[in-house]
Protein backbone atom coordinates (compact mmCIF):
# COMPACT_ATOMS: atom_id res chain seq x y z
CA UNK A 1 0.00 0.00 0.00
CA UNK A 2 2.91 2.46 0.68
CA UNK A 3 4.31 1.89 -2.56
CA UNK A 4 1.28 2.95 -4.28
CA UNK A 5 1.31 6.07 -2.02
CA UNK A 6 4.83 6.24 -3.28
CA UNK A 7 4.40 6.20 -6.47
CA UNK A 8 1.17 8.54 -6.47
CA UNK A 9 3.21 10.72 -4.61
CA UNK A 10 5.90 11.34 -7.54
CA UNK A 11 3.80 11.84 -10.07
CA UNK A 12 3.74 14.92 -11.87
CA UNK A 13 0.79 16.81 -11.51
CA UNK A 14 -0.72 19.97 -13.54
CA UNK A 15 -0.45 22.86 -11.08
CA UNK A 16 -3.20 24.38 -13.06
CA UNK A 17 -5.24 21.32 -12.92
CA UNK A 18 -5.34 21.20 -9.18
CA UNK A 19 -8.81 20.80 -7.11
CA UNK A 20 -8.67 21.30 -3.16
CA UNK A 21 -11.29 19.24 -1.35
CA UNK A 22 -13.46 21.84 -1.72
CA UNK A 23 -14.98 20.40 -4.70
CA UNK A 24 -17.09 18.25 -2.25
CA UNK A 25 -17.06 14.45 -1.14
CA UNK A 26 -17.69 12.62 -4.50
CA UNK A 27 -21.15 11.08 -4.65
CA UNK A 28 -20.93 7.19 -3.48
CA UNK A 29 -21.70 4.44 -5.39
CA UNK A 30 -22.34 0.73 -4.85
CA UNK A 31 -19.32 -1.19 -5.69
CA UNK A 32 -18.83 -5.04 -5.80
CA UNK A 33 -18.68 -7.01 -2.45
CA UNK A 34 -15.65 -8.45 -4.24
CA UNK A 35 -13.58 -4.93 -3.43
CA UNK A 36 -15.32 -3.36 -0.01
CA UNK A 37 -12.21 -4.69 2.00
CA UNK A 38 -9.55 -2.71 -0.64
CA UNK A 39 -11.90 0.02 -1.10
CA UNK A 40 -12.01 0.80 2.78
CA UNK A 41 -7.78 0.65 2.71
CA UNK A 42 -7.83 3.06 0.19
CA UNK A 43 -10.28 5.38 2.20
CA UNK A 44 -8.11 5.47 5.33
CA UNK A 45 -4.96 6.45 3.37
CA UNK A 46 -7.04 8.83 1.42
CA UNK A 47 -8.43 10.09 4.56
CA UNK A 48 -4.45 11.93 5.47
CA UNK A 49 -4.05 12.95 2.13
CA UNK A 50 -5.58 15.86 0.38
CA UNK A 51 -7.07 15.42 -3.09
CA UNK A 52 -6.14 16.40 -6.56
CA UNK A 53 -6.73 16.00 -10.21
CA UNK A 54 -4.08 14.71 -12.74
CA UNK A 55 -3.94 14.83 -16.09
CA UNK A 56 -6.42 12.67 -17.69
CA UNK A 57 -9.13 13.33 -14.78
CA UNK A 58 -8.17 11.10 -12.42
CA UNK A 59 -8.01 11.36 -8.86
CA UNK A 60 -4.73 10.91 -6.72
CA UNK A 61 -3.31 11.05 -3.65
CA UNK A 62 -0.83 13.84 -2.84
CA UNK A 63 1.55 14.28 0.10
CA UNK A 64 0.65 17.16 2.77
CA UNK A 65 1.41 20.52 1.13
CA UNK A 66 3.06 22.84 3.30
CA UNK A 67 1.54 24.20 5.99
CA UNK A 68 0.13 27.95 4.75
CA UNK A 69 0.54 26.55 0.70
CA UNK A 70 -2.61 26.59 -0.90
CA UNK A 71 -3.42 24.01 -4.04
CA UNK A 72 -4.82 26.98 -5.63
CA UNK A 73 -1.88 28.30 -8.18
CA UNK A 74 -0.44 31.41 -6.55
CA UNK A 75 -2.59 31.27 -3.50
CA UNK A 76 -1.61 31.05 0.55
CA UNK A 77 -3.85 29.52 2.77
CA UNK A 78 -4.61 26.66 5.23
CA UNK A 79 -4.69 23.49 3.74
CA UNK A 80 -7.92 22.35 3.64
CA UNK A 81 -9.01 18.99 6.28
CA UNK A 82 -11.75 17.58 3.97
CA UNK A 83 -12.24 14.09 3.03
CA UNK A 84 -10.48 12.73 0.17
CA UNK A 85 -10.54 9.70 -2.11
CA UNK A 86 -8.07 7.28 -3.22
CA UNK A 87 -7.32 6.51 -6.91
CA UNK A 88 -8.92 2.80 -6.19
CA UNK A 89 -12.17 3.99 -4.36
CA UNK A 90 -12.80 6.60 -6.76
CA UNK A 91 -13.33 4.33 -9.17
CA UNK A 92 -15.01 1.57 -7.48
CA UNK A 93 -17.68 3.99 -6.10
CA UNK A 94 -18.49 5.43 -9.30
CA UNK A 95 -19.30 2.12 -10.88
CA UNK A 96 -23.02 1.81 -11.06
CA UNK A 97 -25.08 0.22 -8.28
CA UNK A 98 -26.64 -3.55 -8.78
CA UNK A 99 -29.89 -4.37 -7.21
CA UNK A 100 -30.04 -7.79 -6.06
CA UNK A 101 -33.80 -7.77 -5.29
CA UNK A 102 -36.96 -5.87 -4.48
CA UNK A 103 -39.67 -6.40 -2.87
CA UNK A 104 -43.18 -4.76 -1.77
CA UNK A 105 -43.44 -4.51 2.28
CA UNK A 106 -46.30 -3.24 5.07
CA UNK A 107 -48.69 -4.07 2.83
CA UNK A 108 -47.48 -2.45 -0.34
CA UNK A 109 -46.61 1.41 1.05
CA UNK A 110 -42.92 0.68 1.09
CA UNK A 111 -40.57 -1.07 -1.59
CA UNK A 112 -37.55 -2.71 -0.16
CA UNK A 113 -34.30 -2.48 -2.02
CA UNK A 114 -31.57 -4.80 -1.52
CA UNK A 115 -28.51 -3.88 -3.01
CA UNK A 116 -25.50 -5.84 -4.37
CA UNK A 117 -23.18 -4.74 -2.05
CA UNK A 118 -25.56 -5.61 0.78
CA UNK A 119 -26.81 -2.76 1.88
CA UNK A 120 -30.82 -1.84 1.43
CA UNK A 121 -32.88 1.16 1.06
CA UNK A 122 -36.63 1.47 1.49
CA UNK A 123 -38.60 3.83 -0.12
CA UNK A 124 -42.32 5.22 0.53
CA UNK A 125 -44.72 4.33 -2.57
CA UNK A 126 -46.23 7.66 -2.34
CA UNK A 127 -42.84 9.27 -2.87
CA UNK A 128 -42.33 6.99 -5.84
CA UNK A 129 -45.48 7.49 -7.48
CA UNK A 130 -44.89 11.15 -6.95
CA UNK A 131 -41.59 11.20 -8.30
CA UNK A 132 -42.47 8.83 -11.72
CA UNK A 133 -40.41 9.65 -14.29
CA UNK A 134 -42.32 8.93 -17.29
CA UNK A 135 -43.10 11.79 -20.07
CA UNK A 136 -47.16 11.98 -18.69
CA UNK A 137 -45.61 12.55 -14.98
CA UNK A 138 -42.44 14.52 -15.35
CA UNK A 139 -41.48 17.29 -18.35
CA UNK A 140 -37.16 15.44 -19.14
CA UNK A 141 -36.74 18.94 -20.84
CA UNK A 142 -37.28 21.18 -18.07
CA UNK A 143 -36.47 18.48 -15.07
CA UNK A 144 -39.55 19.51 -13.45
CA UNK A 145 -43.10 17.20 -12.01
CA UNK A 146 -46.06 17.32 -14.28
CA UNK A 147 -48.39 15.20 -12.18
CA UNK A 148 -50.33 18.01 -10.42
CA UNK A 149 -50.33 17.09 -6.76
CA UNK A 150 -54.42 16.80 -6.68
CA UNK A 151 -54.40 13.76 -8.26
CA UNK A 152 -51.75 12.10 -6.24
CA UNK A 153 -53.06 9.64 -3.79
CA UNK A 154 -51.30 9.84 -0.64
CA UNK A 155 -52.32 6.02 0.50
CA UNK A 156 -51.34 4.52 -2.65
CA UNK A 157 -49.80 1.44 -2.72
CA UNK A 158 -48.16 -0.91 -5.58
CA UNK A 159 -49.66 -3.39 -7.60
CA UNK A 160 -46.88 -5.03 -9.03
CA UNK A 161 -43.07 -4.48 -8.49
CA UNK A 162 -40.42 -6.00 -10.50
CA UNK A 163 -36.33 -5.78 -11.29
CA UNK A 164 -35.08 -5.73 -14.85
CA UNK A 165 -31.55 -6.29 -15.40
CA UNK A 166 -30.38 -5.35 -12.33
CA UNK A 167 -29.95 -1.82 -13.02
CA UNK A 168 -34.00 -0.74 -12.70
CA UNK A 169 -37.20 -1.70 -11.24
CA UNK A 170 -40.64 -1.43 -12.95
CA UNK A 171 -43.67 -0.63 -10.70
CA UNK A 172 -47.72 -1.19 -11.72
CA UNK A 173 -50.00 1.02 -10.12
CA UNK A 174 -53.08 0.34 -8.67
CA UNK A 175 -54.71 2.11 -12.20
CA UNK A 176 -52.54 -0.13 -13.76
CA UNK A 177 -49.88 3.24 -14.68
CA UNK A 178 -46.42 2.12 -14.78
CA UNK A 179 -42.90 3.33 -13.49
CA UNK A 180 -39.66 2.93 -13.72
CA UNK A 181 -36.57 3.97 -11.43
CA UNK A 182 -33.22 3.58 -12.76
CA UNK A 183 -30.52 1.91 -9.74
CA UNK A 184 -28.60 5.19 -9.74
CA UNK A 185 -31.53 7.69 -9.36
CA UNK A 186 -32.68 5.49 -6.67
CA UNK A 187 -29.27 4.95 -4.99
CA UNK A 188 -28.66 9.02 -4.67
CA UNK A 189 -31.92 8.80 -3.06
CA UNK A 190 -31.87 6.51 -0.46
CA UNK A 191 -33.72 8.00 2.97
CA UNK A 192 -30.91 6.90 5.16
CA UNK A 193 -29.68 8.97 7.24
CA UNK A 194 -25.89 8.98 5.98
CA UNK A 195 -27.55 9.36 2.40
CA UNK A 196 -29.57 11.81 2.68
CA UNK A 197 -26.55 13.94 4.44
CA UNK A 198 -24.51 13.18 2.04
CA UNK A 199 -26.84 14.29 -0.46
CA UNK A 200 -27.44 17.43 0.80
CA UNK A 201 -23.58 18.25 1.22
CA UNK A 202 -23.26 17.12 -2.68
CA UNK A 203 -25.84 19.94 -3.34
CA UNK A 204 -25.20 23.22 -0.83
CA UNK A 205 -21.17 22.60 -0.04
CA UNK A 206 -22.18 23.52 3.82
CA UNK A 207 -18.19 22.88 4.94
CA UNK A 208 -16.86 26.05 6.32
CA UNK A 209 -13.56 26.58 7.30
CA UNK A 210 -13.19 28.97 10.12
CA UNK A 211 -10.09 31.42 10.22
CA UNK A 212 -9.52 34.76 12.18
CA UNK A 213 -6.08 37.35 12.43
CA UNK A 214 -3.85 33.74 10.99
CA UNK A 215 -6.16 33.92 7.83
CA UNK A 216 -4.14 33.15 4.56
CA UNK A 217 -6.65 35.62 1.74
CA UNK A 218 -7.08 33.23 -0.75
CA UNK A 219 -5.85 35.21 -4.13
CA UNK A 220 -6.43 34.11 -7.64
CA UNK A 221 -6.17 36.54 -10.89
CA UNK A 222 -8.79 38.10 -12.05
CA UNK A 223 -8.41 37.66 -15.51
CA UNK A 224 -8.18 33.67 -15.12
CA UNK A 225 -11.12 33.11 -13.45
CA UNK A 226 -12.97 35.43 -16.03
CA UNK A 227 -11.36 32.78 -19.18
CA UNK A 228 -11.14 29.63 -17.05
CA UNK A 229 -13.65 27.46 -15.92
CA UNK A 230 -11.58 25.57 -13.67
CA UNK A 231 -10.43 28.79 -11.99
CA UNK A 232 -13.62 30.06 -11.43
CA UNK A 233 -15.02 26.93 -10.03
CA UNK A 234 -11.99 27.21 -7.47
CA UNK A 235 -12.84 30.76 -6.83
CA UNK A 236 -16.52 29.71 -5.81
CA UNK A 237 -15.60 26.85 -4.11
CA UNK A 238 -13.25 28.90 -1.90
CA UNK A 239 -15.78 31.79 -1.32
CA UNK A 240 -18.28 28.94 -0.45
CA UNK A 241 -16.02 27.33 2.46
CA UNK A 242 -13.76 30.44 3.65
CA UNK A 243 -15.81 32.96 3.21
CA UNK A 244 -13.47 35.31 1.26
CA UNK A 245 -11.26 35.86 -2.17
CA UNK A 246 -9.26 38.30 -3.40
CA UNK A 247 -9.01 38.58 -7.14
CA UNK A 248 -5.83 40.47 -8.40
CA UNK A 249 -5.48 42.37 -12.02
CA UNK A 250 -8.44 43.50 -12.62
CA UNK A 251 -8.49 47.10 -14.49
CA UNK A 252 -8.75 50.37 -12.58
CA UNK A 253 -11.58 51.58 -13.90
CA UNK A 254 -15.00 51.32 -13.18
CA UNK A 255 -17.18 48.56 -15.46
CA UNK A 256 -15.54 45.35 -13.94
CA UNK A 257 -17.70 44.17 -11.32
CA UNK A 258 -20.48 44.32 -14.22
CA UNK A 259 -18.14 41.97 -16.06
CA UNK A 260 -17.52 39.51 -12.67
CA UNK A 261 -21.84 39.72 -12.66
CA UNK A 262 -21.94 38.41 -16.07
CA UNK A 263 -19.54 35.50 -15.39
CA UNK A 264 -21.45 34.11 -12.65
CA UNK A 265 -24.97 34.99 -14.03
CA UNK A 266 -26.45 38.44 -12.72
CA UNK A 267 -25.64 41.10 -10.49
CA UNK A 268 -28.14 42.05 -7.55
CA UNK A 269 -30.05 45.40 -7.83
CA UNK A 270 -30.42 47.43 -4.89
CA UNK A 271 -31.38 51.04 -3.70
CA UNK A 272 -27.95 51.67 -4.48
CA UNK A 273 -27.77 50.53 -8.11
CA UNK A 274 -26.48 47.57 -9.97
CA UNK A 275 -23.14 49.03 -8.33
CA UNK A 276 -21.82 51.98 -6.18
CA UNK A 277 -18.62 53.81 -5.84
CA UNK A 278 -17.48 54.31 -2.08
CA UNK A 279 -15.85 57.45 -2.23
CA UNK A 280 -15.71 60.49 0.07
CA UNK A 281 -18.86 62.69 -0.68
CA UNK A 282 -20.83 65.66 0.30
CA UNK A 283 -23.49 65.42 2.04
CA UNK A 284 -23.23 61.08 2.41
CA UNK A 285 -26.52 59.18 2.05
CA UNK A 286 -24.01 56.62 3.35
CA UNK A 287 -21.86 56.30 6.23
CA UNK A 288 -19.42 54.21 3.65
CA UNK A 289 -19.11 57.49 1.47
CA UNK A 290 -17.03 59.33 4.42
CA UNK A 291 -13.67 59.48 5.08
CA UNK A 292 -14.45 58.00 8.83
CA UNK A 293 -13.78 54.21 10.01
CA UNK A 294 -16.26 51.74 9.44
CA UNK A 295 -16.83 49.19 12.25
CA UNK A 296 -17.35 45.95 11.49
CA UNK A 297 -21.16 45.44 9.98
CA UNK A 298 -22.51 43.12 7.44
CA UNK A 299 -24.31 44.99 4.87
CA UNK A 300 -28.09 45.77 4.02
CA UNK A 301 -29.73 43.89 7.14
CA UNK A 302 -32.15 46.36 6.44
CA UNK A 303 -33.49 44.41 3.48
CA UNK A 304 -35.50 41.16 4.23
CA UNK A 305 -33.10 39.23 2.19
CA UNK A 306 -29.83 40.95 2.48
CA UNK A 307 -27.41 39.92 -0.44
CA UNK A 308 -25.28 37.06 0.08
CA UNK A 309 -21.92 38.16 -1.88
CA UNK A 310 -20.25 41.04 -1.83
CA UNK A 311 -17.65 42.39 -4.35
CA UNK A 312 -15.40 45.62 -3.60
CA UNK A 313 -12.79 46.59 -6.53
CA UNK A 314 -10.40 49.08 -5.61
CA UNK A 315 -10.14 51.89 -8.29
CA UNK A 316 -8.01 54.06 -6.33
CA UNK A 317 -6.25 53.45 -2.64
CA UNK A 318 -4.99 56.38 -0.08
CA UNK A 319 -1.59 56.10 0.86
CA UNK A 320 -2.12 56.64 4.13
CA UNK A 321 -5.43 54.46 6.61
CA UNK A 322 -7.93 52.90 4.47
CA UNK A 323 -7.13 49.76 5.22
CA UNK A 324 -9.70 47.01 5.52
CA UNK A 325 -10.50 44.64 7.99
CA UNK A 326 -12.45 41.54 8.51
CA UNK A 327 -13.70 38.86 10.54
CA UNK A 328 -15.47 35.38 10.52
CA UNK A 329 -18.69 35.74 11.56
CA UNK A 330 -19.65 32.54 12.23
CA UNK A 331 -16.18 31.39 14.23
CA UNK A 332 -17.07 34.35 16.68
CA UNK A 333 -20.93 33.06 17.53
CA UNK A 334 -19.31 29.99 17.66
CA UNK A 335 -16.96 31.09 20.19
CA UNK A 336 -20.00 33.31 21.57
CA UNK A 337 -21.74 30.46 21.89
CA UNK A 338 -19.56 28.29 24.02
CA UNK A 339 -18.41 31.32 25.97
CA UNK A 340 -21.82 33.02 26.66
CA UNK A 341 -24.68 30.76 25.85
CA UNK A 342 -26.97 33.19 27.47
CA UNK A 343 -25.71 36.25 25.01
CA UNK A 344 -25.67 33.66 21.97
CA UNK A 345 -29.79 32.81 22.30
CA UNK A 346 -30.39 36.96 23.25
CA UNK A 347 -29.16 37.75 19.72
CA UNK A 348 -30.15 34.89 18.06
CA UNK A 349 -34.01 35.23 19.15
CA UNK A 350 -34.60 39.24 19.72
CA UNK A 351 -35.86 40.81 16.82
CA UNK A 352 -33.78 44.31 15.83
CA UNK A 353 -34.75 47.14 13.91
CA UNK A 354 -33.25 48.27 10.99
CA UNK A 355 -33.89 51.37 8.64
CA UNK A 356 -32.30 53.12 5.96
CA UNK A 357 -34.01 55.98 4.50
CA UNK A 358 -32.58 58.60 1.62
CA UNK A 359 -32.51 58.74 -2.12
CA UNK A 360 -29.65 57.29 -4.75
CA UNK A 361 -30.66 55.39 -7.59
CA UNK A 362 -34.48 56.39 -6.61
CA UNK A 363 -35.75 57.26 -3.70
CA UNK A 364 -35.99 54.30 -0.87
CA UNK A 365 -37.32 54.21 3.11
CA UNK A 366 -36.71 50.96 3.78
CA UNK A 367 -37.20 49.34 7.66
CA UNK A 368 -37.01 45.55 8.42
CA UNK A 369 -36.49 43.11 11.32
CA UNK A 370 -33.64 41.37 11.75
CA UNK A 371 -31.42 38.62 14.83
CA UNK A 372 -28.19 39.84 15.07
CA UNK A 373 -27.32 36.21 14.62
CA UNK A 374 -29.98 33.83 12.34
CA UNK A 375 -29.70 30.45 13.57
CA UNK A 376 -30.95 27.20 11.32
CA UNK A 377 -32.80 24.24 13.65
CA UNK A 378 -29.41 23.25 15.31
CA UNK A 379 -28.75 26.43 16.09
CA UNK A 380 -25.69 27.03 14.43
CA UNK A 381 -25.40 30.37 13.09
CA UNK A 382 -26.38 30.83 9.40
CA UNK A 383 -26.56 34.75 9.05
CA UNK A 384 -24.57 37.37 10.48
CA UNK A 385 -27.05 40.75 10.18
CA UNK A 386 -25.37 43.24 11.86
CA UNK A 387 -25.08 47.00 11.06
CA UNK A 388 -24.69 49.64 13.99
CA UNK A 389 -25.11 52.71 11.61
CA UNK A 390 -28.64 51.51 10.38
CA UNK A 391 -29.69 49.88 13.41
CA UNK A 392 -33.27 51.57 14.11
CA UNK A 393 -33.91 54.06 17.32
CA UNK A 394 -36.95 52.09 17.28
CA UNK A 395 -36.52 49.04 19.22
CA UNK A 396 -39.74 46.56 19.59
CA UNK A 397 -38.84 45.12 23.15
CA UNK A 398 -40.09 45.45 26.54
CA UNK A 399 -37.73 47.90 28.24
CA UNK A 400 -36.55 45.42 31.10
CA UNK A 401 -34.83 43.35 27.98
CA UNK A 402 -33.03 46.14 26.59
CA UNK A 403 -29.98 46.04 28.98
CA UNK A 404 -29.77 42.49 28.53
CA UNK A 405 -29.45 42.89 24.87
CA UNK A 406 -27.19 45.67 24.65
CA UNK A 407 -24.90 43.48 27.00
CA UNK A 408 -24.69 40.58 24.98
CA UNK A 409 -24.15 42.71 21.63
CA UNK A 410 -20.97 44.34 22.84
CA UNK A 411 -19.83 40.88 24.19
CA UNK A 412 -20.04 40.20 20.63
CA UNK A 413 -18.49 42.97 19.07
CA UNK A 414 -15.74 43.00 21.64
CA UNK A 415 -15.31 39.07 20.25
CA UNK A 416 -15.03 40.72 16.43
CA UNK A 417 -12.61 43.27 17.36
CA UNK A 418 -10.07 41.31 19.57
CA UNK A 419 -6.80 40.89 17.91
CA UNK A 420 -6.94 37.17 17.65
CA UNK A 421 -10.38 37.41 15.28
CA UNK A 422 -9.60 40.61 13.10
CA UNK A 423 -7.55 40.09 9.78
CA UNK A 424 -6.37 43.40 8.30
CA UNK A 425 -5.07 44.10 4.97
CA UNK A 426 -4.76 46.86 2.53
CA UNK A 427 -6.25 46.74 -1.03
CA UNK A 428 -4.25 47.34 -4.65
CA UNK A 429 -5.33 49.56 -7.09
CA UNK A 430 -6.74 46.38 -9.55
CA UNK A 431 -7.84 43.95 -6.39
CA UNK A 432 -11.53 43.12 -6.01
CA UNK A 433 -12.53 41.27 -3.07
CA UNK A 434 -15.29 38.91 -2.99
CA UNK A 435 -16.52 37.86 0.48
CA UNK A 436 -19.86 35.80 2.05
CA UNK A 437 -21.96 39.17 3.57
CA UNK A 438 -23.64 36.52 5.40
CA UNK A 439 -20.89 35.04 7.14
CA UNK A 440 -18.09 37.69 6.68
CA UNK A 441 -18.19 41.05 8.30
CA UNK A 442 -15.90 44.19 7.40
CA UNK A 443 -14.76 47.46 7.94
CA UNK A 444 -12.33 50.07 6.87
CA UNK A 445 -9.45 52.35 8.73
CA UNK A 446 -9.64 56.06 8.60
CA UNK A 447 -8.28 57.64 6.11
CA UNK A 448 -7.71 61.38 5.41
CA UNK A 449 -9.47 63.88 3.07
CA UNK A 450 -8.29 66.20 0.68
CA UNK A 451 -9.50 68.29 -2.03
CA UNK A 452 -9.60 65.22 -4.25
CA UNK A 453 -11.38 62.07 -4.59
CA UNK A 454 -8.09 59.55 -2.62
CA UNK A 455 -9.86 56.54 -2.60
CA UNK A 456 -12.40 54.94 -4.41
CA UNK A 457 -13.44 51.34 -4.66
CA UNK A 458 -16.67 50.14 -6.71
CA UNK A 459 -19.36 47.96 -4.97
CA UNK A 460 -22.06 45.18 -6.27
CA UNK A 461 -24.05 42.49 -4.49
CA UNK A 462 -25.10 38.96 -6.01
CA UNK A 463 -27.29 36.38 -4.50
CA UNK A 464 -25.86 33.37 -3.00
CA UNK A 465 -28.99 31.42 -5.11
CA UNK A 466 -26.91 32.69 -8.76
CA UNK A 467 -23.83 31.68 -7.42
CA UNK A 468 -24.29 28.75 -6.13
CA UNK A 469 -26.29 28.23 -9.54
CA UNK A 470 -23.38 28.73 -11.56
CA UNK A 471 -21.07 26.82 -9.03
CA UNK A 472 -22.95 23.75 -9.84
CA UNK A 473 -22.59 24.44 -13.49
CA UNK A 474 -19.02 24.81 -13.45
CA UNK A 475 -18.85 21.80 -11.24
CA UNK A 476 -20.52 19.23 -14.08
CA UNK A 477 -18.33 21.28 -16.59
CA UNK A 478 -15.07 20.71 -15.04
CA UNK A 479 -15.56 17.26 -13.10
CA UNK A 480 -18.19 16.42 -15.88
CA UNK A 481 -20.20 14.98 -13.24
CA UNK A 482 -24.22 15.74 -12.68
Amino acid sequence: MLSKVAQLSQSTVNQNELLSSCTGTPRRRSPSSDFIKEAKMWRAVANVLPRAKVPGGRECCLPPVQKGRSLLAGTTWHRWRGTALGVRTARLLSMNPGIQKVEALDAGHFIRVEWEDGSESRYPCVWLRDNCQCPRCFLRSARARKLVFEDLDVNIVVKEVALADRKKISITWPDEHASEYEAEWLKKRCFSEEARAEMQEDLFLPERQYWGSDLQLPKIPFEDIMYNDESAYKWLCTLKKVGIVLLTGAATRQGELVKLGHRIGFLRLTFYGPTWQVQDKADANNVAYTTGKLCFHTDYPVLQHPPGVQFLHCIKQTAAGGESEVVDGFHVSSKLKKQNLEAYQILSSTAVDYTDVGVDYCDFAVQCKQRIIDVDSRGQAVRINYNNATRDTVFDIPAEKVRPFYAALKEFDDLLNSAEHKFTYKLKPGDIVTFDNWRVLHGRQSYQSGSEVTRHLEGAYADWDVVMSRLRLLRKRVLNRD
